[in-house]
């Protein structure tokens, strides 16, 4: 196998499996999550190979049938996609593996068209990442749009209704970006990225580029849940099964931020964007807002999954502001936080699924200290976890905030550092409350017994989640520690090389 077909094996990987799951489930059920966790396997070593490749050769390029662009279809390998590959479907491997006991519990006998729906969508997501050409990513952008709402729709009887609200503020952010990209197509005549990249200069200053360009942006804020186009995540995440919560939540609004990232640093003037359309601002404020706003309304919520709902919303603020900073180290905390949340959050849904497993709900009014003894593992997974979405070193989370920090005291921009700290703050409501239920035990309305002596513990039994849920669980936890002690290598050896030359 060359490297220079690597951009195109890791898609079609995904797709031909989703069209051979249905075949195999015919044959056995269970070689339906058996397959997909074989393709998401291969994935992830396509990915890591193109990661090494892209960071000793270069850029990789692969043209669809031989046909050069802009005429051709261009797959493009570079750093930033690689490494988001590498991110994704490292989670969804953890995830799929983790589905095998959570799918069959929670949607009996819908196991096939789960895991088709997710290969498909795993095939769109990554499609938009490879792709070089913008059109093509609205071809990839549906195809992930159409399944993801499917996907969302197999949960409980409100799943489909989230679904179907999810699809109708879909439709309209995917309008937006077709509309967007007409407008570019009228002025600059391709929509190949690379030669965008060298004709927007000449024609960005007309009316149709500028409203093409906020148009587009406009609908991948959208799909990425930027506040306030949020409203379609909290429904959707809260009601879906917590295999396809904890596939989405991680990777899909990711791959929305990184599409932003695509267009308004790399294929766009980023001091166009900046000074003249200010869409960079714009973004970055609107992140701000979407932080405080998600993390107050996290805290008023009483169910965990629909707290880390409203939780994704302030995190997606967070890779917004670092866009909204439009420097160097703006843009080291976007993407670094784009795998940090990827690993926190997917750690956190995998969490609540252990709960709905082992105690039939994941309601926080209902926790108590019974918990970390009944269920010890995921209870310390949930703690490191919460711990890195807080921001406390040497966990993953605290790094990725401290660069969005240091981006905004070198820009002089106090309210975004402002907003860093008071949401640091206020995770910790939201997040320490849950642990205070998990690991202390409530005082006694009337203190010590009628001895003197402290009530004994009530001894409890051990029910922990079954290990194919468990190793998930526990190894992102694991990893939020690997990636904070390794957050310099990982700047200095990869993210630094990403970093585009206008910032």
């Amino acid at each position: 196998m060359s490297s220079s077909q690597i951009p195109v094996l890791i898609p079609v990987t995904f797709l031909l499996t989703a069209l051979l799951i249905p075949l195999l489930g015919l044959i056995n059920r269970s070689l339906a999550q058996v397959s997909a966790v074989i393709a998401s396997g291969l994935a992830l070593v396509f990915s890591y190979l193109g990661l090494q490749a892209v960071l000793s050769q270069g850029r990789i390029s692969y043209h669809i049938g031989g046909w050069m662009p802009p005429l051709g279809i261009e797959f493009i390998l570079d750093s930033l996609s690689a490494f988001l590959c590498v991110v994704f479907c490292g989670i969804t491997l953890l995830v799929l593996i983790y589905g095998k006991t959570s799918v069959a519990h929670e949607t009996p006998g819908k196991d096939i068209p789960f895991y088709s729906l997710t290969m498909l969508l795993l095939g769109g997501l990554s499609g938009m990442v490879m792709t070089g050409d913008l059109f093509n990513l609205y071809v990839f952008l549906e195809i992930s749009a159409l399944s993801g709402y499917a996907l969302l729709g197999i949960g409980n009887r409100r799943a489909s209704l989230a679904a179907f609200r999810y699809l109708t503020l879909g439709t309209a952010g995917a309008s937006f970006y077709l509309l967007g990209l007409a407008f570019i197509f009228y002025s600059a005549g391709t929509l190949n990225m690379a030669d965008l990249t060298q004709m927007l200069p000449f024609v960005q200053d007309t009316r149709p580029v500028s409203i093409g360009l906020v148009l587009m942006v406009l609908g991948v804020g959208l799909k990425m849940a930027l506040f306030p186009m949020h409203a379609w995540l909290p429904d959707a995440y809260t009601y879906a099964s917590s295999t396809a919560t904890a596939l989405i939540a991680p990777i899909g609004t990711k791959v929305a931020a990184y599409v932003l990232l695509r267009l308004m640093f790399f294929v766009a003037d980023p001091d166009y964007m900046r000074h003249d359309l200010h869409l960079t601002q714009v973004v970055g404020y609107l992140g701000a807002i979407g932080i405080i706003w998600g993390s107050i309304m996290a805290i008023c919520q009483k169910e965990l999954k629909r707290m880390l709902a409203f939780s994704s919303v302030a995190q997606v603020g967070y890779i917004a502001l670092g866009i909204g900073l439009a420097s160097p180290l703006g843009f080291i905390g976007a993407v670094l936080h784009i795998l940090n949340h990827a690993c926190m959050k997917g750690c956190l849904f995998l969490f609540s699924g252990n709960l709905r497993l082992r105690l039939g709900h994941s309601t926080i009014p209902k926790f108590s200290d019974t918990l970390s003894r009944s269920m010890p593992w995921s209870s310390a997974a949930f703690a490191l976890a919460a711990i890195s979405m807080i921001g406390l070193p040497p966990t993953a989370g605290f790094f990725s905030k401290w660069y969005l920090a240091l981006g905004s005291i070198e820009q002089s921009n106090w309210i975004f550092l402002a907003v860093l700290l008071v949401s640091s703050l206020l995770n910790a409501v939201y997040f320490f409350r849950i642990m205070e239920k998990i690991y202390l035990k409530p005082r006694n309305a009337g203190g010590n017994d009628s001895h003197g002596d402290a009530q004994q513990p009530v001894a409890v039994a051990r029910n922990e989640a079954p290990g194919t849920m468990l190793v998930p669980t526990l190894t992102l936890a694991v990893g939020l520690l690997v990636l904070g002690i390794m957050n310099a290598w990982i700047i200095t050896h990869v993210i630094h090389i990403m970093i585009p030359s206008g910032l």
